[in-house]
């Protein structure tokens, strides 16, 4: 007998995670390797918000909390949604769990039964359709082009709809694409929803504030409010206050839901960290003068990075309108031959002799559902950033 479930047996580890890890071996190992796959910011957390966790420390906010969130985060939460994004929640539809991905693995868990399905666009972000799985639920991917942009057009939507459809998750900006969302794109997904009453969304807005070129970012209980009802309005403050070790992340939406999540986490994870949520706090009330600062810094080095890309042979780099992602295809390197004499036929072989050959760690794309591509985080130094891309230039130019 196994000692793997069932259920676990139907999922696979994160390939994102995968990735730093083993850069992270060999870097032990005295290797020289730049890792490209992570998904954080490395700019540090600022200082206000260090000072309300210690403050927090020192006045011994150190105990349990209520289950799903403190009350002052809660109202920070409320306040940030009027603010930023015209939508009114009261403390009783805010959910605060520890990092992002519980708000989705709890909402998923509180929801799915068995046959339900989930449509999920890709390119996805890789924990998607495994927390679907792991739920009970089906995955139904919904496929976009480097074409359109990496975004789900309506048709393309209404195509993936049945009527075991229970969730849409939409991701804007995307992880892994960089793709974001306008307002009349919204709109139009909207208006495909309207007609499917038992579809409810789930809208992963993490990357909000890193959009660039004078994008403006909407997100859809927004752009329709007749949709605000079913739609679960996420997001969190590890990549726009670089607080990803601080694992808080939010979501505001029907009371029923927020009920029925709390009651996941008061069996499992119970509250987050009590620190971290005083933390966030400062985060949400707090200044808030580095993010704009901080978004022109990543759109220079994405910028850098599509440029040195799309220099390199075989590959084409899309310039993306947001997040800290490029996902370039590597199609024109597939049937060629790598140095080591391995035939590179997939964008996992493109990876995998990549790093092999020049220590740089990226993100294969059939980890994100869509293929031959791959994903690299700039989230580091304009320096590392042109080193890594000469590497990539020179492994490229090698493969015949």
């Amino acid at each position: 007998m196994s000692l793997q479930s069932a259920t676990l047996a139907r999922v696979k580890p994160s390939a994102t995670m995968a990735t730093d890890q083993k850069a992270r071996e060999l870097k032990a190992q005295g290797k020289n390797v730049i890792s490209l796959g992570a998904g954080e910011p490395d700019f540090d957390t600022p200082d206000n918000i260090k000072e309300a966790a210690i403050k927090a420390i020192r006045d011994g906010k150190t105990k349990y909390t209520t289950v799903d969130g403190i009350p002052e985060l809660k109202e920070a939460i409320c306040a940030k949604f009027a603010r930023e994004n015209g939508l009114t929640y009261k403390p009783s539809q805010v959910n605060v769990s520890p990092g992002g991905k519980p708000v989705i693995f709890n909402a998923m868990m509180a929801t799915l039964n068995p046959g339900d399905e989930v449509v999920v666009p890709t390119p996805y972000w890789v924990s998607y359709p495994d927390m679907v799985l792991l739920a009970g639920g089906t995955p139904v991917f919904a496929p976009t082009t480097a074409d359109n942009g990496f975004k789900l057009k309506a048709a393309d939507l209404e195509a993936a709809i049945t009527p075991k459809t229970r969730w849409l998750i939409l991701n804007s900006p995307s992880n892994p694409s960089g793709a974001a969302y306008t307002k009349a794109e919204l709109k139009a997904l909207a208006e495909v929803l309207l007609r499917h009453p038992q579809v409810w969304i789930l809208t992963d807005d993490m990357y909000e504030h890193l959009v660039f070129d004078d994008f403006e970012f909407w997100t859809i209980a927004q752009v329709e409010p007749a949709l605000y009802d079913r739609t679960l309005t996420m997001n969190g403050v590890s990549k726009a206050y670089a607080m990803t070790g601080w694992r808080i992340g939010y979501a505001a939406g029907p009371e029923e839901l927020i009920k029925l999540m709390a009651k996941v986490m008061s069996q499992s994870t119970s509250n987050p960290c009590s620190i971290s949520q005083y933390a966030a706090v400062e985060a949400l009330n707090g200044s808030q003068d580095f993010i704009k600062p901080n978004a022109k810094l990543f759109q220079e080095r994405r910028d850098l990075v599509v440029s040195m890309l799309n220099q390199a042979s075989g590959l084409k780099c899309p310039t993306p309108e947001g997040a800290f992602y490029v996902y370039p295809s590597c199609e024109g390197l597939i049937g060629k031959t790598a140095p080591s004499g391995v035939k590179i036929a997939s964008d996992k072989d493109f990876a995998n002799e990549l790093l092999e050959a020049e220590g740089v760690a990226v993100v294969f794309g059939e980890a994100f559902g869509l293929s031959p591509f791959f994903r690299i985080s700039y989230a580091t130094s304009n320096a590392t950033l042109e080193e890594a891309c000469a590497r990539i230039q020179r492994f490229c130019a090698s493969v015949k």
